[in-house]
């Protein structure tokens, strides 16, 4: 038990990465931010506004510095380890939050927003890579999606923290929000100080005692246990085998194998694009400016109950990725995110901003979509990007996967204002912006029907047999058999019926434990 306490604990670093990106919804629709940062405007009621192409620049230089941050996660953890590396993001995302807090230009203000995204890039590799390399197998999902419940209670944080701030007539009203980040990074760091090394990284190291001991705490049982010397033993084989092939490179990354490296890799890639694609951080970026926009009142409280959704929903998640498996969890997310958001387009278009009957129930399709996100591609994306990857080349694919999210984070940060904002140079489509979020969501139903295996219940040595010997669209039973096999030599797992029948690829099933 206590070695799941520590990896979940790790989880905590989807703080930084969480309640960095809420507060800036918030900061920058604060008067006196506006004021600092901002340009005089005679049409403005404080006097103030900031340009699209400021807010355009300011939101998505965090993305920026994250998209850089990712890529520099793999050689950290290959060559600091992943524990170092998380406490190294730790000391670099701090720089930035200071370097934000003290700032009195936009200049300034940027290079600590950059900053302070390469921190969160690092953690986004580090930390999926460190719990997935730690948890035990039956319970590695919702492990992993510990991390996305962190970033849903940094979200609701920065929310509740923004609320409380931004009627402050001075620099504290976005000070304070911005410089409590310091908190985060200090128990991050004070807590990887105490944590062990993943046994993976310390095999990989040739350091075997040492990895044996780490795996004794991490699974609270002697070295000596045989539940131990055989997760030792998976491990160093699968690294021979590994090995024989050559050093990896990021080249190797892409390279068609018959462990379908090539194939592995894209899926992270693509999985986590599709993730940013769904359209969810429009509501963390822009949430408070589309629904002032939209004739809502009160938007910083609705931006607040609409990341209490978010946290909530998180938790069902969380259960629901060891039961009924990554891959229904993806499909049916994806179908329900895709009638939601064309509601919500099709609503907003139809309804006039004083039809108040009509604003509530944009705020509750909103909600629903929200919720559907946080449940299910929110947390298992990441679950999925943690252990596909076999463990010489799992750095640099987990770190290519959280780049291609970070960067269409940018992307996506840097390209709404243009969308949505009104005047010369902008599309101004508003709320229409939602039938391109629908439509994306119709491209990860596909994607993930012909591209995402099912791996629940798998080590991760046993999910390179499954890439070895099926297809994504077979997986699910091919899985079957593979925990079947491993029953057959004593250990304690998963037990699933062998006469049971064939699951389809939609169907959402609990399966049964002895």
């Amino acid at each position: 038990m206590s070695g799941i306490v520590m990896t979940v604990f790790a989880a905590f670093g989807g703080m930084l990465f969480g309640y960095d990106t809420g507060t800036i919804s918030g900061i920058i629709q604060m008067n006196d931010w506006t004021r600092t940062f901002g340009e005089p405007d005679s049409k403005s009621s404080t006097g103030y506004s900031v340009s699209t192409s400021r807010e355009s620049l300011v939101v998505s230089i965090l993305s920026a510095g994250t998209f850089l941050g990712a890529l520099s996660g793999a050689p950290a953890a290959d060559i600091l380890g992943r524990r170092i590396g998380i406490m190294l993001a730790c000391v670099v995302f701090s720089l930035g939050v200071s370097l934000q807090t003290g700032s009195a230009n936009l200049a300034t203000f940027i290079v600590g927003r950059f900053f302070a995204g390469l921190g969160v890039g690092l953690v986004s590799t580090l930390i999926p890579m460190y719990q997935s390399e730690c948890s035990p197998r039956w319970i590695r999902g919702a492990i992993v999606s510990c991390y996305q419940f962190a970033i849903t209670i940094g979200l609701l944080l920065a929310a509740i923290i923004n609320n409380a701030t931004k009627d402050r007539p001075n620099h504290s009203s976005w000070q304070i929000s911005i410089s409590i980040q310091l908190i985060w990074a200090f128990i991050l760091f004070g807590g990887m100080l105490w944590l062990p090394e993943t046994p993976r990284w310390l095999i990989k190291q040739n350091r075997h005692e040492d990895a044996a001991r780490a795996m004794s705490r991490l699974r609270s049982l002697p070295m000596d246990d045989p539940v131990v010397k055989d997760e030792i033993a998976d491990i160093v084989t699968a690294l021979n085998e590994e090995r024989e092939m050559g050093q990896s490179s990021y080249l190797d990354c892409f390279r068609s194998s018959r462990n379908k490296i090539a194939l592995r890799t894209l899926t992270g890639i693509a999985l986590q694009a599709w993730q940013q694609l769904t359209g969810v951080n429009f509501i963390s970026y822009y949430g408070i400016t589309f629904f002032t926009s939209a004739g809502i009142k009160n938007p910083f409280l609705i931006s607040v109950a609409i990341n209490i959704v978010n946290t909530g929903m998180t938790l069902p998640g969380m259960w629901a990725v060891d039961k009924f498996g990554r891959r229904s969890l993806l499909l049916w997310g994806a179908v329900i995110m895709c009638v939601c958001e064309y509601l919500v387009a099709i609503l907003g278009v139809t309804i006039s901003i004083e039809n108040l009957a009509g604003q509530r129930a944009l705020i509750g399709i909103v909600c629903v979509y929200v919720g559907t996100f946080a449940a299910t591609w929110g947390p298992v994306a990441w679950v999925v990007t943690g252990e596909i990857f076999p463990l010489n080349v799992r750095a640099k694919g987990i770190s290519l996967s959280a780049a291609s999210n970070w960067l269409w984070n940018w992307a996506l940060a840097f390209a709404t204002p243009y969308l949505v904002n009104s005047g010369p140079g902008n599309a101004g489509l508003g709320v229409k912006v939602f039938f391109i979020w629908g439509s994306t969501c119709a491209g990860c139903i596909a994607f993930t029907y012909f591209c995402i295996p099912e791996t629940k219940g798998l080590s991760l040595e046993q999910i390179d047999l499954l890439y070895q010997n099926s297809t994504p669209v077979t997986s699910t039973r091919y899985r079957r058999q593979l925990i079947v096999e491993y029953e057959g030599r004593g250990d304690s797992c998963e037990a699933i019926p062998v006469e049971e029948k064939n699951v389809g690829p939609w169907e959402m099933r609990e399966e049964t434990k002895t």
